[in-house]
């Protein structure tokens, strides 16, 4: 490494500053003159929007893992933001709990930090001596073997000479402090072709979700923690997933921080691994099989036909080499190009380099980051419309011939990558902010964006490309209405349409929500909301189910499988509000959690899921999950039964991986 970077004009002014400024996982604000003098201190320059800073954290961690606080270094994440949006140090927070950085960061809102040390680019590493004193300074991506080799020859060098004494950082971890929800910054969603289920990337949760229109969980894949793991639905593992397709049985999943493609086969009850190695890769030309193809942090994928097959192709968003990919699930070619065969994983448009370039030859046209897809197949579109997020535009891609036109956003500098704002308008007049997602309606011929750096959603013509905001205030909260207009995102990242088009909806990433907007000018909350519901009170004659202690780990997820039979010849009474409850006597752990819901359908389990709390409040809690059901017999007898299931815990301090299955059933 070299010394590239030159000391600030005034260290003093340096010091006071980065003391006064607003901090996060530390119990207050650090000082180079107190809490950090001793160590070493490699500061992480970043933006949370940026793939490039996203790629650099796994690197840290292990940096962090190799070298903790104790053994004289500390890195300190110094967040200066490329859009305002990024600037709140709401945002940032969230962005901290997303990423899981476990470091001390510092917002550096107005960019004072970055100016005084004349830092250029995202990302840059400063590694600082003890006494404060400049040592080298790394730019972009990819320095892995450099950056430990440098730190770990510094660290030796300074203990040698007595100067390293380590002890005055007090890390405080933000999400200590957070009950568990849920949903956990839910990236993306989709609707099957029949809309009669959902699939949510629960992004925060490492898993993905299968639910009915009504938010009841039919199926839960992955999670708690990250990985990758394949085979059984109830050992398969992802890392930070978002996007998500679904075709019948089979959900296909964008595993983004794994690097990988997966396939989830409902019927089979198995997850494949389709594309990628499951480690970074650089390639960006492509053209192996999925499996032996390196891919690069795929962000959102759409299903389509690039040939005589239909639907035998996944395009992907690889945000990682700022281009677009495809992924042939059947023979089939694209334009421009040759055949491609099953399996083959190839770019499909995109020069690799970082730029909002349009270009009637798709290899020679530039991506920023492109991380939202939707596909309009219907003449004249033919097309698929690409979020692209650090040019702030929204851009279409010919299926025919591979020509890539600016639709919305951004402005006609294919190498300004600062073009945004909250403006409608039409083509380059409308300006976003960082959008993450698009859903095509072929039945309105509307394409809706989330705007997500701007909290809203807008709606764009692409006859006449006016593009209008269609909710949202442009202020991040989590306020429902009662109005489009009075409704609150927060940092928006998918949304798909739903019901012939009557309905969109949006995964309100930073709210933790799938929220549902509906045409008439409601948004409401389809999965995720931890709001109870009333319930019944138990009746005295309800029985008590008593089940056997189970032991568990703190943030272990539960899932609770509820089993209700009715007697022969009667059936559930649509009309009436048949529904469970779940609480932990004695306890307030699950706040912030869903402990209420319906019980639509008894012909199947009710799936339920909990999660254990980080810091238990005691270490044997009752869990009580109550049903009430509501049913009729065929000569007309209709009556109200009610269960209390009583599951003991034993709350243990090694983690366990996978979830803690429980099995509640009863007959009435």
């Amino acid at each position: 490494p070299y010394p590239n970077i030159q000391p600030p004009l005034s260290w003093t002014l340096f010091l006071h500053t980065y003391f006064c400024l607003e901090w996060l996982n530390t119990a207050g604000p650090l000082s180079l003159h107190r809490e950090l003098s001793g160590s070493l201190v490699l500061l992480d320059f970043f933006t949370y929007c940026c793939i490039n800073c996203m790629h650099l954290l796994p690197d840290l961690h292990e940096l962090e893992r190799r070298h903790p606080i104790a053994d004289g270094l500390v890195v300190v994440g110094v967040h200066s933001a490329k859009f305002p949006n990024e600037r709140v140090l709401a945002s940032i927070r969230s962005a901290v709990l997303r990423y899981d950085i476990t470091h001390p960061v510092v917002n550096d809102a107005e960019a004072h930090l970055w100016q005084e040390l004349e830092v250029s680019c995202w990302p840059t590493l400063v590694l600082l001596g003890p006494r404060g004193n400049l040592l080298f300074s790394l730019m972009g991506e990819g320095h892995r073997e450099r950056l430990f080799l440098f730190v770990q020859v510094a660290l030796q060098h300074y203990r040698q000479m007595g100067k390293l004494k380590p002890g005055g950082v007090k890390v405080r971890l933000y999400k200590d402090s957070l009950p568990p929800s849920p949903l956990a910054f839910p990236g993306k969603v989709a609707t099957e072709l029949n809309g009669e289920r959902l699939v949510v990337a629960d992004t925060g949760h490492h898993r993905i979700l299968v639910v009915s229109t009504s938010g009841q969980v039919l199926h839960s894949v992955g999670g708690p923690g990250n990985g990758w793991k394949d085979g059984d639905l109830s050992e398969a593992l992802f890392n930070s997933p978002q996007g998500v397709v679904m075709k019948g049985d089979v959900v296909f999943v964008a595993d983004t921080e794994n690097h990988l493609i997966r396939k989830i086969d409902l019927s089979e009850g198995k997850v494949s691994t389709l594309a990628g190695v499951g480690v970074q890769g650089t390639d960006k030309v492509g053209g192996g099989l999925g499996p032996q193809q390196p891919i690069s942090s795929p962000w959102d994928l759409a299903l389509g036909t690039a040939g005589d097959v239909e639907d035998n192709v996944l395009w992907i968003a690889m945000a990682g080499t700022h281009q677009i990919w495809a992924l042939f699930l059947d023979d089939g070619k694209l334009p421009k190009s040759g055949d491609c065969p099953k399996g083959t994983c190839v770019r499909f448009a995109g020069s690799g380099s970082e730029e909002n370039r349009n270009n009637s030859y798709p290899q020679k046209a530039g991506f920023a980051q492109p991380s939202g897809l939707a596909v309009a197949l219907d003449l004249p579109w033919v097309c698929i419309f690409v979020a692209d997020s650090e040019s702030s535009t929204v851009r279409t891609l010919s299926i025919k011939d591979g020509a890539v036109k600016n639709l919305v956003g951004g402005e006609r500098d294919p190498l300004n990558l600062f073009a945004f704002g909250d403006v409608d308008g039409s083509g380059t007049e409308a300006k976003l902010q960082h959008p993450l997602g698009v859903a095509w309606s072929p039945e309105k011929e509307l394409l809706y964006i989330a705007d997500s750096y701007n909290h809203k959603i807008k709606v764009v013509d692409p006859k006449t490309k006016q593009c209008q905001v269609l909710a949202g205030t442009g202020e991040p909260g989590g306020a429902r209405g009662p109005g489009f207009s009075e409704v609150c995102f927060s940092e928006p990242g998918g949304l798909c349409v739903g019901q012939g088009s009557k309905v969109l909806y949006v995964a309100d990433t930073n709210n933790h929500h799938i929220n549902l907007v509906i045409s008439e000018g409601d948004v409401l909350d389809a999965v995720g909301s931890t709001a109870p519901r009333k319930v019944p009170s138990l009746p005295k004659s309800a029985p008590w189910v008593e089940l056997p202690p189970m032991s568990v780990s703190p943030q272990q997820t539960l899932h609770l499988s509820l089993a209700l039979s009715l007697p022969s010849g009667t059936k559930l009474t649509k009309e009436a509000p048949s529904c469970w409850a779940m609480s932990a006597e004695g306890e307030d752990w699950l706040q912030g959690q869903k402990v209420t819901g319906d019980i639509m359908d008894v012909s199947k389990p009710v799936s339920i899921t909990a999660v254990v709390p980080a810091i238990p409040p005691s270490a044997t809690p009752l869990l009580v999950l109550n049903a009430w059901v509501y049913y009729c017999g065929e000569g007309g007898t209709c009556m109200m039964k009610a269960v209390s299931f009583r599951q003991p815990l034993r709350i243990e301090a090694p983690p366990r991986s996978g979830v803690a299955e429980i099995t509640l059933s009863h007959s009435f």
